[in-house]
């Protein structure tokens, strides 16, 4: 079986806010459909591990905002690799109450409001149904999975339901470029010589050390 053939599957991006007790809480996922059409339910994907996925058993009232290919990219940095178990994932971006569920302030293709309905287990993830309570339009154009690798250079973190161990790259012919990796988020930069000691990741804003090279 060749597990590439996956690739072909498209994806969005999506940052689901929720309410724990008085603090916003939330995180980006890559899997969300639409299941219904009558009185909407969608599907989305998160990981058992998850810090957000509790929070949503608790407060049942969640939000999910789209993400489009002018959105701030530290926004998936932020909220896609880092917990919000020890960290403040809205400090630097502000959020706005939509329905009872928290939206994080910024560039987005729409907003989705859902009450969940039921959690299904499926092993490493739980699926997660909710109803569509309201909505808030958007602007732009949906920022697809495949935009996110390709475009922005991004990974998926290990939490993801569509991460990959990735096959070591073969190595290219000497040239004067040294690509570095970040080992937070996966994010490649080519430089000359050394990145500069206040070099940080733009994705997820990990310092120079974080980084190793490729």
């Amino acid at each position: 079986m060749d597990p590439t053939v996956l690739y072909n599957l498209t994806y969005g991006l999506y940052v689901v806010g929720v309410m724990d007790g008085e603090r916003p809480v939330g995180c980006v996922i890559n899997t969300c459909y639409q299941v219904t059409s009558q009185n909407p339910i969608l599907a989305i994907s998160l990981n058992k591990n998850n810090f957000t996925l509790d929070a949503i058993r608790r407060n049942r009232r969640y939000s999910l905002s789209i993400l489009n290919e002018d959105s701030d990219p530290t926004v998936i940095g932020t909220f896609g690799f880092h917990s919000s178990r020890d960290t403040d994932k809205y400090a630097d971006y502000g959020y706005d109450i939509i329905s009872g569920a928290p939206v994080v302030r910024g560039t987005f293709a729409g907003r989705l409001i859902l009450e969940a309905l039921d959690f299904v287990d499926c092993e490493t993830h739980v699926l997660v149904l909710g109803r569509l309570v309201d909505t808030a339009a958007g602007e732009g154009t949906p920022m697809t999975y495949a935009y996110y690798h390709k475009v922005i250079k991004g990974k998926a973190p290990k939490n993801a339901p569509t991460y990959r161990e990735e096959k070591p790259e073969e190595k290219p012919a000497a040239s004067n470029l040294t690509k570095y990796r970040c080992d937070l988020c996966g994010y490649e930069v080519e430089v000359e010589g050394e990145l500069p000691a206040d070099f940080t990741c733009p994705l997820c804003g990990a310092s120079r050390d974080q980084f190793s090279k490729v």
